[in-house]
């Protein structure tokens, strides 16, 4: 729903047209149009996101998003095994373990091997790791009101709700 108080934007005119450049070029074959273009936007948003977030926000405080992601889920859940951390981050395990070398490197988060199963790893914030999420989330909360300030609190409520439905019907898969 486009907000009646919106400009013509250049970059949304060039993705219509894209849209429809698409359509003619393959619009002969039995293809689902509309769930091309809400899946591909779904993609091209979440990348232009993370683009501008990991440029204006967390590049500044040595993060990047995947980073940034395991400090929240950190400081919003606790201390958890690095199988569940890298489930609720949605990294692979190598990539997590990537990542949270780098964190530890730079002193915001602690490993430590569980006396129970010495094979199991269990992640935390630092001290250090505490202030920065504190510091950086209300800026990256901004940054998020920023990128969606042209949307009523209704449509983001909506908006919300159709990528839950999309996300839980992956999930189902």
């Amino acid at each position: 729903m486009p907000n009646d108080n919106s400009t013509p934007d250049p970059a949304s005119d060039k993705m219509l047209q894209n849209e429809r450049d698409i359509r003619a070029r393959l619009g002969d074959q039995p293809f689902d149009f509309d769930s091309l273009h809400v899946i591909s936007n779904i993609y091209r948003a979440a990348a232009a996101v993370r683009r501008r977030a990991e440029r204006e926000v967390l590049s500044g405080y040595g993060l990047s998003w995947g980073g940034f992601t395991i400090l929240w889920v950190l400081w919003v859940w606790g201390e958890m095994e690095t199988a569940q951390l890298a489930n609720e981050c949605d990294l692979a395990k190598g990539t997590l373990t990537g990542m949270v070398s780098t964190l530890e490197q730079q002193g915001l988060v602690q490993r430590e091997r569980m006396q129970t199963d010495r094979r199991r790893v269990t992640v935390d914030l630092t001290t250090e790791g505490l202030s920065m999420i504190e510091e950086v989330f209300p800026i990256f909360n901004k940054f998020e009101s920023d990128m969606s300030a042209d949307l009523s609190t209704d449509e983001k409520r909506i908006a919300a709700e159709y990528l839950r439905r999309i996300i839980t019907r992956h999930d189902e898969d």
